[in-house]
C-alpha cells in the first residue's frame, strides 16, 4: 500500500516543454483524492518549483534544493539544512580557483553574478533531461524564467556569505570543460560537510551532506506517520539516487540512464510519455 509518492521534476514530472502534462496532473489529483501524499522532490528552489506547479494548478509539499529545504503545500518552511557559511565560502573559493561559474541558492532565492551564464546553466539542466528538444526554444524559455525574478543578479557572492539573514542551501556549478569540472569535484570532496552530486551533463551540485532528497524524504514521511516501505519515489538522475535507494518502490523514468534504471524496481515511460502519471496509476 503506497501512502506517499515523491517525484523529481526535470526529466521526470515535467515533459520536454517544461510543463506538467494533463495526464500527470490528473494522476496526481487522483492520488491526492485517495489520501496519498504527493511531494515534489527537486534540485530547484521552492520558487522555481512553484513556477510550474502553479501553472498546472497543483498544490504539493516541496522538498527543494535537493533536500536543503522542506515546505508544506501551503509554502510554510518545515525544515532547512543549510551549508554553514565557512564551508560555502571554501567551496566557492575552490570553484573560483578552477575558473568555474556557479550560482548560490539561498532561502531568499537564487543568485548569480552573470545573468547570461545563469541562462546557460538553466539550459544545460533542461537539455540534459530533454536532449531532443530544440535548443533555441529552451534558451527562450530559460531567459523568461530567469528574467521573471527566479534568479537575482548580485555583484559579489561575499554579500551573501557575510549576511546573517541569508541561509546558503546550494552552490550550482557549471562548466563544459570536463577535466576542469572533474578536478573541481575532486577538490570539493575534501570538504567533509558537503555532498557533491549532479543534475545535468555539465554541472556540479553542492549541498550539505545531510541535504539530500532521500534524507529529506525520510524525514517528511516520518512526520506524517508513513514508513519508507509505503513510499514510491520517481526519478531520472543522480541527485535522485538517495531517495530511489530508500523508497519501498523505486521507479526510473524511461529516459533515465542505465545506472539509474539499474537501481530501481520499476521502469516507467519517458517524461514525454506521461511516465509519472502511469507510475502513479499503477499503485492506486
Amino acid at each position: 500500500m503506497i501512502k506517499c509518492i515523491a517525484t523529481d521534476m526535470d526529466g521526470t514530472l515535467l515533459n520536454s516543454q517544461q510543463k506538467i502534462s494533463e495526464e500527470n496532473k490528473q494522476a496526481i489529483l487522483k492520488a491526492q483524492a485517495q489520501g496519498i501524499e504527493v511531494v515534489v522532490a527537486t534540485g530547484r528552489s521552492y520558487q522555481e518549483a512553484q513556477f510550474v506547479l502553479k501553472e498546472a494548478e497543483l498544490h504539493c509539499p516541496v522538498i527543494g534544493v535537493n533536500g536543503a529545504e522542506i515546505r508544506s503545500k501551503e509554502g510554510e518552511v518545515i525544515s532547512t539544512t543549510p551549508i554553514d557559511k565557512p564551508s560555502a565560502r571554501m567551496a566557492a573559493e575552490k570553484l573560483m580557483e578552477k575558473d568555474i561559474y556557479f550560482e548560490v541558492y539561498t532561502d531568499k532565492g537564487t543568485f548569480t553574478t552573470d545573468f547570461e551564464r545563469a541562462v546557460s546553466t538553466l539550459v544545460d539542466i533542461i537539455v540534459s533531461a530533454n536532449p531532443e528538444v530544440d535548443r533555441e526554444k529552451i534558451i527562450a524559455a530559460a531567459e523568461v524564467r530567469v528574467s521573471e525574478g527566479l534568479v537575482y543578479e548580485i555583484e559579489d557572492y561575499e554579500l551573501l556569505f557575510t549576511n546573517p539573514d541569508h541561509q546558503i542551501y546550494k552552490l550550482l556549478a557549471f562548466s563544459e570543460d570536463s577535466d576542469r569540472r572533474h578536478a573541481a569535484a575532486r577538490s570539493l570532496e575534501e570538504l567533509a560537510d558537503l555532498a557533491i552530486s549532479s543534475s545535468g551533463f555539465d554541472n556540479i551540485e553542492i549541498t550539505h551532506k545531510q541535504a539530500q532528497k532521500g534524507i529529506a524524504l525520510e524525514q517528511f514521511v516520518k512526520s506524517r506517520g508513513i514508513d519508507l516501505s509505503e513510499t514510491m519515489a520517481i526519478g531520472d538522475n543522480y541527485n535522485d539516487v538517495s531517495m530511489l535507494e530508500r523508497a519501498g518502490r523505486a521507479v526510473a523514468m524511461g529516459n533515465a540512464g542505465f545506472e539509474i534504471k539499474s537501481l530501481c524496481d520499476v521502469i516507467t515511460d519517458t517524461n514525454d510519455e506521461n511516465g509519472v502519471g502511469k507510475a502513479i496509476l499503477e499503485v492506486l
